[in-house]
């Protein structure tokens, strides 16, 4: 295929995990073609290559760089290519049909109509880091948690001498009574102490791996993030949630605002005709929004001016939860603030984090 230097060239590709759907527009908006390529190293410099032979590659827009399309994504930051994360297309757009092709080419439009304009998340760095040792953090904790419940069920059920000796012990002397079991008794017995034992023991090694991914936890949060862990409030679990909003490159988020629209606690406009209000926004980092709320309920226990605020505004007339709302909107400015400083990314004046509440 020819190549026409003045043509320059909008990328859109739709994500799977075997192969990848890419279109090419040109700077009218005219579909040049699509094509699919398998989803590996490979793949990439093919897609790659594909879409210079139309012309100047100036961007790409991907669906899902966060997770089939990460690799992709980062083969072309390596490649110096501007990379816009694109969302999931509208559903209502499907009773006109749904393809890949047209998946990609809607990608490549949302690009060129501005629409797709957020930048994707690194991931290379420390935070990427704190977010893997999260995910297996979660599942340890949920495995644990499981298995507890199992270990009280079959207690609930068990022959009265066995209930009626464990049912009411906290779980740490129960497991550690468990650990103890001889195998004696009646067939139907033994079996039950069989079982209860191999729990306990998977209770103590999930333990065991929480504890170990704790402390690397700990020490990647204290060496990436000594500010925002030095805010008021900030364990190493909202600290960990937060890092992960804003990824290894916290310099994607152009303002404050758009931090506080990440972790959804930026109130949206619902105003019409005479009546002029906001709503709560739902959307955002759901995790990020937790770790805000955590924050907050930590300093209305222990922080005096923060006591203070939450009566003096109630005294205005506002509830308990709208004040808590406003006061998630104040931490997220103070931790965007922290992140900056902490990444060393220039923060504009207009948008310094004032004193939080």
């Amino acid at each position: 295929m020819t190549r026409i230097a003045e043509i320059t060239v909008t990328g859109g590709v739709d994500t799977h995990k075997d192969f990848h759907v890419a279109a090419a527009l040109d700077q009218m908006g005219r579909l040049l073609g699509t094509e699919q390529f398998p989803s590996s190293s490979d793949g990439y410099r093919q897609l790659d290559a594909w879409l210079r032979s139309f012309g100047e590659l100036d961007v790409v827009g991907i669906e899902g760089t966060g997770s089939w399309g990460a690799g992709l994504s980062r083969f072309f930051r390596r490649e110096g290519i501007e990379v816009r994360e694109v969302n999931r297309p509208n559903r209502q757009r499907r009773r006109k049909g749904k393809s890949d092709p047209a998946d990609a080419i809607s990608a490549a439009r949302s690009v060129q109509s501005g629409e797709a304009s957020g930048l994707p998340k690194a991931g290379g760095g420390p935070v990427e880091s704190i977010r893997v040792l999260r995910v297996t953090r979660r599942s340890a904790v949920k495995a644990r948690t499981q298995a507890l419940n199992q270990i009280k069920g079959l207690i609930d059920t068990a022959p009265d001498e066995l209930r009626e000796r464990f049912i009411h012990l906290p779980n740490h002397a129960l497991i550690t009574s468990i650990r103890r079991f001889r195998q004696v008794g009646a067939p139907g017995l033994t079996h039950l102490k069989t079982s209860l034992k191999l729990l306990a023991g998977r209770v103590i090694e999930l333990d065991q791996e929480v504890t170990q991914l704790d402390e690397l936890l700990a020490e990647l949060l204290k060496s990436t993030a000594p500010t925002l862990m030095g805010i008021r409030g900030v364990g190493p679990e909202s600290a960990g949630a937060l890092l992960v909003a804003a990824g290894d490159n916290p310099d994607r988020l152009r303002s404050e605002p758009s931090f506080a629209s990440l972790c959804g606690v930026s109130p949206l406009d619902a105003s019409s005709g005479r009546q002029q209000r906001h709503r709560l926004n739902r959307g955002g980092d759901r995790q990020a929004n937790c770790a805000l709320f955590r924050i907050v309920l930590c300093r209305l226990a222990w922080d005096q001016q923060t006591k203070t605020y939450m009566a003096r505004r109630i005294a205005e007339g506002k509830t308990k939860r709208e004040v808590i709302r406003c006061l998630k909107r104040y931490v997220a400015r103070e931790v965007f603030a922290a992140l900056q400083s902490d990444f060393g990314c220039q923060l504009p004046e207009r948008q310094a984090a004032p004193r939080a509440a």
